[in-house]
């Protein structure tokens, strides 16, 4: 089962995904922030979570060449999904998208969590100090939005993006949030509030997954990020390029469960424990 995680740069006050959204809102005209492909295994104690820069210049059907995120202003999730799977070949079952409200939200919901950060930086009034931080919903927002002063801009906010998700996970199990049935229904209330999911899915049907992925563990999930070729400048934009040829081993790794055979040869792509 493969999933498109996206989060939207909504600056609403008021929630624009999940069950709390106000009817009417268009997710569809922002652009998406966050961009991830996340492939859980039969077991559902497993799973693979590939980060794609929101700046990376890729080809939009019917757009032409543009940034990858412009997908969504677009055309919203059908669009995404297509641009997507005509990068990387994987097939799309189920699209979920968060706002900035609801990633708050979710955090808040599970008591916070703890990331480790490899050098003190600063965001939105936000400090973070070198080594293990506990943040937060407002202040895990302002980390995972964070690309200023960063080595990499775009690309460190990305994998800080990945190292809030795995942290969400951890907390959700070291807080015996998973096993323990009241807990984790208030989890997956929480989660269905804040995302918005497809059709073929439903919030209910979040519900349900969450029953099924209570044997995931933080040890069984694999984050990589998509390789990059370089930085650069198309026009006035700011923009990524992908390693074409590496970007091939990758959704072939992914297409065929072989991510933790990818992330041997290309450890540099992995989820290191302190990101920038």
């Amino acid at each position: 089962m493969t999933f498109l995680l996206v989060g939207t740069d909504s600056r609403s006050a008021e929630p624009t995904t999940g069950e709390a959204a106000e009817p009417g809102v268009d997710a569809g005209s922002q652009r998406s922030d966050v961009l991830m492909l996340a492939k859980f295994d039969p077991q559902r104690t497993g799973a693979s979570v590939v980060s794609i820069p929101r700046d990376s210049w890729v080809d939009i059907p019917g757009h032409g060449q543009n940034k990858i995120n412009a997908a969504y202003a677009f055309g919203g999730p059908p669009l995404l999904i297509q641009t997507v799977e005509q990068l990387t070949g994987v097939r799309v079952d189920h699209f979920a998208v968060i706002d900035f409200a609801g990633f708050q939200s979710m955090v808040d919901a599970v008591g916070g969590i703890d990331v480790r950060v490899a050098g003190a930086t600063s965001n939105n009034g936000v400090e973070f100090h070198q080594g293990l931080n506990h943040l937060d919903g407002a202040a895990a927002l302002a980390y995972v939005r964070q690309r200023y002063d960063l080595p990499r801009g775009d690309i460190d906010r990305a994998q800080r993006q990945q190292n809030a998700m795995r942290a969400l996970l951890s907390k959700a199990v070291s807080g015996g949030m998973l096993a323990d049935p009241v807990q984790l229904y208030r989890l997956l209330d929480a989660v269905s509030r804040s995302v918005s999911v497809d059709d073929t899915l439903s919030n209910g049907g979040i519900r349900e997954l969450g029953v099924e992925m209570r044997g995931m563990r933080p040890d069984g999930m694999t984050f990589v990020g998509a390789p990059v070729r370089g930085l650069g400048r198309e026009g006035t934009q700011s923009v990524v390029y992908l390693d074409e040829t590496r970007s091939a081993e990758l959704w072939d790794a992914v297409r065929t469960d072989g991510i933790a055979v990818y992330a041997q040869r290309n450890p540099r792509d992995l989820l290191g424990e302190s990101p920038p």
